[in-house]
């Protein structure tokens, strides 16, 4: 089950696994308000399995802090904790009772350096997102479900290249380790590993994908 699978990074991830021989529920605007308690109940409610859930939602609403209103703030935690935090509490019962299951949250490398002050309430919402991942890491570890995060750095997907001039992603570029600017595919494919059980020693850890921009 993946939240966002209709976005550029969403969207690369969906197209990833169902390559990997995953079957794919996706939830997206079109099927469900990530924004609102029941219906984000109700529309998992209405997937009767999922052995692995990524959610790679989000808002990413502005505001400095003498500019964030307080619905702007909840709206942006709503979609990009809270979702979350719902959908681990309907579908990790039934990887507990199979013994195995992969939980993946997509956040952000900006949670260790903000580019802007406007990215208040998306930052502090990525940043508490690493935080319910270590906690369900722990949580739901003895039942054969891991728990990670994968933090993309600036990536080309069709919203970002409309909202950002050309110069900022050749800037980012410049500052990697690598070089090169990120595509959606490069998030998709650490995702993707996540989810495998070539990662089943692997939990409570952010993993990322940024091109070698932030060491942490």
């Amino acid at each position: 089950m993946v939240t966002g699978g209709a976005g550029g990074i969403g969207g690369a991830i969906v197209d990833t696994l169902n390559a990997a021989g995953f079957a794919i529920e996706v939830l997206d605007l079109e099927q469900c308000d990530l924004g609102d308690a029941d219906s984000v109940r109700a529309a998992a409610a209405a997937i009767p399995r999922a052995d692995v859930l990524v959610h790679a939602a989000a808002r990413f609403d502005q505001a400095t802090l003498a500019e964030v209103e307080i619905d702007t703030w909840r709206r942006v935690q709503a979609v990009n904790v809270e979702a979350a935090v719902l959908l681990a509490q309907a579908f990790a019962p039934g990887m507990a009772e199979r013994g195995w299951g992969r939980i993946v949250n997509v956040v952000s490398d900006t949670i260790w350096h903000a580019p802007r002050p406007g990215l208040l309430p998306y930052v502090a919402s990525k940043a508490a997102l690493v935080g319910v991942t270590r906690s369900l890491a722990i949580a739901l570890g003895r039942d054969g479900i891991t728990v990670n995060a994968v933090a993309p750095g600036l990536t080309r997907t069709p919203a970002a290249e409309a909202g950002l001039p050309e110069a900022e992603f050749e800037s980012v570029a410049r500052r990697q380790a690598v070089p090169r600017s990120l595509v959606p595919n490069d998030v998709a494919g650490t995702v993707a590993f996540l989810c495998t059980d070539a990662a089943a020693a692997i939990t409570g850890q952010t993993l990322n994908v940024d091109g070698g921009l932030i060491f942490h």
